[in-house]
């Protein structure tokens, strides 16, 4: 399928970019206006942009039915403070019937059922059920059109966090990725959460660069038994490895008696080895497996 984005309606231009780019985090923003009236809503169009400075970015986007603004793009421009509350599974029922289109006067925190606590640095108040609360001070807006689903960026400067002692880790100087349940959202009703069984692991090269993918051996490269997650993790190593002596693995044993009269069945038996080893992050004793051949 080859979609020209300009032919579409804005409802299925909504609907196809939406469901790709995912998936996006949940900016859960409580503003006030000049009146004191306050509004808490939730916007997936919301990312951190920078830390120094600390710059986070969302975007209450005109509606696509009937192009009207929301609450909280009339706030920023009048009250230019926002708390960006952090969404987590056990508040994100809670958070979609926040984004009912209720009347300006009506409070959200009251119709949702969340507690309103006050902040230290801006008049909007923190939600208190949020394990994660971002005070901000609002510098810039910019608008990118006026038709129905265009965004209004709202450019929000960091000032201060409060975070629940309960995600942070045993030294208590990080947050434990694996105890916020943070969720996203998707295309449509649907949402993905964040639980300790669908974390992984996935080693950043930073100062030591990876060696690539064109640098490893050619048959290892040409595999049909590696995927390309798998090649990745062998090109990320920062020289290639060499064979070690003082390598030793039952298995790999197993294989060179198993497989020693037929050296195709040999070296796929040897790739399928690698790749579970790989799946497991053992990403040195695949290479010795792999290399193995060499010898």
């Amino acid at each position: 399928m080859i979609i020209d984005l300009a032919t579409l309606s804005g409802v299925e231009r909504q609907h196809f970019l939406q469901s790709a780019v995912a998936p996006r985090p949940i900016c859960f923003a409580s503003t006030i206006d000049a009146a004191g009236r306050v509004n808490l809503s939730p916007f997936s169009f919301f990312n951190l942009f920078s830390t120094n400075p600390p710059i986070l970015i969302f975007s209450p986007s005109r509606r696509v039915r009937d192009n009207t603004t929301k609450h909280t793009w009339q706030n920023v421009q009048e009250v230019g403070e926002v708390v960006i509350n952090i969404v987590d599974y056990p508040m994100v029922q809670q958070t979609s019937l926040s984004s009912c289109d209720y009347p300006k006067e009506v409070n959200e925190f009251t119709k949702a059922g969340f507690t309103a606590e006050p902040a230290t640095l801006v008049r909007p108040p923190m939600v208190k059920e949020s394990k994660v609360k971002i005070e901000c001070r609002v510098i810039e807006t910019k608008v990118l059109g006026e038709l129905g689903g265009a965004g209004n960026l709202v450019f929000c400067e960091a000032l201060r966090m409060h975070i629940d002692d309960a995600i942070l880790d045993d030294a208590h100087k990080h947050i434990d990725q694996r105890r916020l349940q943070h969720v996203a959202r998707l295309g449509g009703d649907w949402y993905c959460r964040v639980s300790p069984d669908n974390l992984f692991l996935v080693e950043k090269p930073n100062i030591r660069l990876g060696i690539g993918m064109d640098a490893l051996p050619g048959p290892i490269r040409s595999s049909k038994i590696l995927s390309g997650n798998q090649l990745g993790q062998l090109a990320n190593v920062h020289e290639l490895p060499v064979v070690d002596p003082a390598f030793d693995d039952e298995r790999l044993r197993q294989i060179f008696q198993y497989y020693a009269v037929s050296p195709e069945e040999m070296e796929k038996e040897l790739h399928r080895y690698a790749a579970e080893l790989l799946d497991r992050g053992k990403v040195a004793e695949a290479w010795q497996v792999l290399l193995a051949l060499a010898e």
